[in-house]
C-alpha cells in the first residue's frame, strides 16, 4: 500500500505548478485562484507565500536567480527577495479569454506553458494554445486548438514532449528536437474518452514513464513510455491536481490538490507527500 502523508494543509483553492529546486532544496508551487506562490522547505515543513498580480499557472526557476512564472496574461520575471515584478512578453496572438496555466522547462531550459479557456459561464471554446519562451526570450506558438492546457512532461532523454488538452479527452507525444525545440509526428499518447477522464499535471520518473493526476476521480496514475497504465493510486481529496517528484533523493512525489471553492472535504487544498517506489528527475532552470 502507498504510503500517503499531509506534507502541508494548504487549503490551497487550485494548486498546481510544482517546481523542485535541488540547489535550494525547496518544492515551489502555485495557487493559482488564491494567486500566490508557495515555497516549501521539505526539511523543516516551512511553507513561505508571495502574493501574485494576477492568476498564477505555472514557474521555473532561472539561471539568471529568481524565477521565471507564467501569469494569466504572460510571462514574467519574479525575484522573491524583493517582490518585484518583470513582465517578460504577453503573446500578440494569446486569446484574451485564454490565461496561462500549465508549464515547466524542457531539457535543455526552455520554458513552456500553456493557455486554458476561462470565461464563465461561457462553455469551452478551443482557443488555447502552447507556447515555448527560449533563453533569448522569443516566444513561438507551438500547439493550437486547445480548451485547457495540462500534462506537460518530456521524457529522460528530452526527445518526447508529452502535453494534454484536459477538456479533450486526450495526452499526445510528440517528437522534440532537443537541439532546437521544434516539435513532429503528433500521436495519442493516452485516450480517456472511454473512461470520461482528463489528465491535470504531470511529471516523468527515472524509468521514463509518466505520472498524472486525474481530478475527475480522486486518482493518480502511472503509464508506461508506451502509454500503458501500470498504476493506479486513489488519493484522499477529491480533485488532485498537479506531481512532481522533490527531495534530496527525488524519492518522494508531491501532489498538489484544489478545493474549487466548492469542496468540503477536510483535505481538499493540502499538499501530499507519497512514497512510490521510484525515483523522479530535475527539471534545468530557465535558461533565459
Amino acid at each position: 500500500m502507498t504510503e500517503i502523508r499531509v506534507a502541508l494543509d494548504a487549503h490551497a483553492e487550485l494548486g498546481e505548478g510544482t517546481f523542485w529546486d535541488p540547489d535550494a532544496r525547496v518544492l515551489w508551487w502555485v495557487d493559482i485562484w488564491g494567486k500566490l506562490i508557495h515555497r516549501f522547505d521539505p526539511a523543516t515543513g516551512a511553507d513561505e507565500t508571495f502574493a501574485t498580480p494576477a492568476y498564477v499557472g505555472s514557474l521555473a526557476t532561472r539561471t539568471e536567480g529568481g524565477l521565471v512564472v507564467a501569469l494569466a496574461d504572460g510571462f514574467y520575471f519574479f525575484d522573491p527577495p524583493t517582490a518585484r515584478w518583470r513582465k517578460v512578453i504577453d503573446p500578440a496572438d494569446r486569446h484574451p479569454h485564454a490565461r496561462f496555466n500549465d508549464g515547466k522547462t524542457d531539457r535543455q531550459g526552455r520554458f513552456w506553458a500553456g493557455t486554458t479557456f476561462e470565461d464563465p459561464p461561457r462553455p469551452t471554446e478551443y482557443v488555447g494554445a502552447l507556447y515555448r519562451l527560449d533563453a533569448d526570450l522569443t516566444v513561438h506558438r507551438m500547439v493550437d486548438g486547445i480548451g485547457s492546457s495540462n500534462g506537460l512532461a518530456f521524457s529522460p532523454d528530452g526527445r518526447t514532449m508529452y502535453y494534454a488538452d484536459s477538456t479533450g479527452g486526450y495526452v499526445w507525444a510528440w517528437d522534440l528536437d532537443p537541439a532546437t525545440g521544434e516539435i513532429d509526428r503528433r500521436r495519442i499518447f493516452i485516450d480517456f474518452r472511454d473512461t470520461g477522464g482528463c489528465a491535470d499535471g504531470a511529471t516523468v520518473d527515472a524509468e521514463g514513464c509518466y505520472w498524472t493526476t486525474l481530478p475527475e476521480s480522486g486518482k493518480l496514475a502511472r503509464y508506461d513510455p508506451d502509454g500503458k497504465l501500470m498504476r493506479v493510486i486513489m488519493m484522499p481529496t477529491a480533485i488532485p491536481t498537479c506531481c512532481e517528484f522533490a527531495g534530496p533523493a527525488l524519492d518522494t512525489l508531491y501532489v498538489t490538490s484544489a478545493r474549487l471553492r466548492k469542496l468540503t472535504d477536510p483535505l481538499a487544498g493540502a499538499l501530499f507527500a507519497l512514497d512510490v517506489g521510484v525515483k523522479g528527475l530535475t527539471l534545468p532552470p530557465f535558461a533565459g
